[in-house]
């Protein structure tokens, strides 16, 4: 069953604000290319287990992207050719609502400045710096309990919950610091020319980036998110990962100052 949190939290966790217990978590995934698919995927798992142990809404979850299916995108995301043209947000809130049952919505925009959407927790699966820059300085983000963000490079990459520095913050002891509160950089536009990433291209995309980076990424950040959702609480809040050696260091709480643990990834 849900654990609901106690008053008091030892030094090295996080406890959820118990109003997240009693009322229905809206989500909103931005982006919904390969992590942010497999992360679509996920979430009406999560919200069924939800309801299955107690929770008396689950989740009400919306996509926004506003990118439309190209043929590259069948390649390496879970879009056929007679989606091609369709927008990716879309696809993806139909597809879910006809299998689960649900009417979880599907926002065919791209963020910016003006993006204003009442949500509880973001989850950012986009892959530049000027994106995570727009996410943050939108009213919605003022406006959220929670960011999750989720980047990657061709074999690497990291997933960070923090709890953004606006009114939900003014009265905690303790801010889950935010993966721009660990690494500035990460939200610099200026640093997007430096990173590598692969091209448009179907096969320099699937030569230069391990398969299955992405899903891996999501589904661990799922499981985060599931165990503070179960449990009311967290001992770590993101997690690094490699790939290339098959090594993950979690990223722990900490009431101290938190370490750079590693370099994040932009994507």
């Amino acid at each position: 069953m849900i654990t609901k949190p106690g008053l008091a939290a030892p030094p090295n966790e996080h406890i959820l604000h118990s109003s997240l217990l009693a009322k229905k978590i809206h989500i909103t995934v931005v982006g919904c290319g390969a992590t942010g698919s497999s992360i679509a995927a996920g979430l009406p798992y999560l919200h069924q287990a939800m309801l299955a142990l107690g929770h008396p809404y689950g989740l009400s979850v919306t996509f926004v992207d506003g990118d439309r299916i190209s043929r590259v995108n069948c390649i390496r995301q879970p879009f056929s050719e007679s989606e091609i043209g369709l927008y990716k947000a879309t696809v993806l809130a139909t597809r879910i609502n006809l299998f689960w049952g649900l009417s979880w919505r599907g926002t065919p925009q791209f963020v910016d400045e003006r993006w204003n959407d009442q949500t509880d927790l973001v989850i950012g699966c986009v892959d530049s710096r000027k994106a995570r820059s727009l996410i943050v300085r939108s009213p919605a983000y003022g406006n959220c309990h929670y960011w999750l963000d989720i980047g990657n490079n061709a074999d690497s990459g990291q997933f960070v919950l923090g709890q953004p520095d606006n009114q939900h913050a003014n009265n905690l002891v303790f801010r889950l610091p935010t993966v721009a509160d660990l690494f500035p950089e990460i939200i610099d536009p200026r640093l997007d020319k430096r990173d590598h990433l692969p091209s448009c291209s179907a096969i320099d995309a699937l030569q230069r980036q391990e398969p299955f980076i992405n899903q891996t990424l999501a589904y661990q950040a799922l499981a985060m998110l599931s165990r503070l959702f179960r449990h009311g609480r967290l001992s770590y809040h993101g997690g690094f990962l490699n790939l290339a050696t098959g090594r993950m260091a979690n990223l722990a709480v900490n009431r101290g100052a938190l370490q750079r643990q590693s370099a994040p990834t932009s994507s």
